[in-house]
């Protein structure tokens, strides 16, 4: 089962949704790959890899056919595993604009080994770009984060839109499973409203579960480790675990 969480926005809380997503659904009955698609690696170094321990990488496997599993390290979680990023893969879209079938690529990369994960789930980079678009044609269920203010929302349709062009026109089994309200501020009347105007249009789209914004989730890539590590039972680290959870009654049932 792959799932990709994406929005053609940056600073929207992708990489949070993705590496805490990833952690949470990760257990002794669950084997959980983290594939990290953007150039800056953020997700990558959340789970500990240093910068210059990033390749072999993702774009070592989508470019240079390096053998998927020499690039994938296992993480400080134990059923968590992690395909970095890497700075090259900003050159993707150019390296592969001339292959035939280029948006199949990230699917062709993934089924190498998918036999070895119960879940899969990809951090894409910000924007539609081609690796995007691999990633909407890999995927099974897409996650598509959003912070509750106007420019936010504003960018929402238009890219659920692109998202459904996207899918038609490459016939992809992919679907929207959900749009994640992040990055929520409590005190800020604003959040509240328009994350209900949110509800309001979308519906049983958005998730039940909203990511509240805090001063420990903000800090947290510095410290290393996704927040629902082993034993954490912080704000943040049950957030994740609900969300994991309404994540895991949205999809078919996983057969093990």
């Amino acid at each position: 089962m792959i799932i990709a969480v994406l929005n053609s926005k940056g600073g929207v809380g992708k990489t949070t949704a993705a590496v805490n997503l990833a952690a949470a659904l990760s257990s002794p009955r669950r084997r959980v790959l983290l594939v990290d698609l953007d150039s800056q690696a953020c997700a990558s170094l959340w789970c500990g890899v240093s910068r210059n321990q990033l390749r072999p990488s993702a774009a070592s496997v989508l470019l240079e056919k390096y053998p998927i599993l020499k690039a994938i390290r296992h993480t400080a979680l134990p059923h968590l595993d992690l395909l970095p990023g890497s700075l090259e893969l900003a050159n993707t879209d150019v390296a592969l604009s001339g292959l035939r079938g280029r948006e199949f690529a990230l699917r062709r990369m993934l089924e190498r080994v998918i036999a070895h994960y119960d879940m899969i789930v990809v951090d894409c980079p910000p924007g539609l770009s081609l690796l995007s678009i691999n990633a909407i044609v890999a995927a099974d269920g897409l996650i598509v984060p959003v912070v509750p203010e106007p420019l936010g929302t504003d960018a929402l349709e238009t890219l659920l839109a692109a998202i459904d062009r996207v899918r038609t026109r490459m016939r992809s089994r992919s679907r929207v499973i959900g749009i994640l309200v992040s990055l929520v501020e409590p005190r800020r009347a604003m959040s509240s409203e328009i994350s209900s105007r949110i509800r309001a249009e979308y519906r049983d789209k958005v998730f039940h579960t909203e990511i509240r914004w805090t001063a420990a989730l903000a800090a947290a890539p510095s410290a290393r480790t996704p927040a629902p590590a082993d034993g954490s039972r912080s704000p943040s680290a049950e957030l994740f675990r609900r969300l994991a959870g309404e994540v895991l009654q949205r999809l078919p049932p996983l057969h093990h």
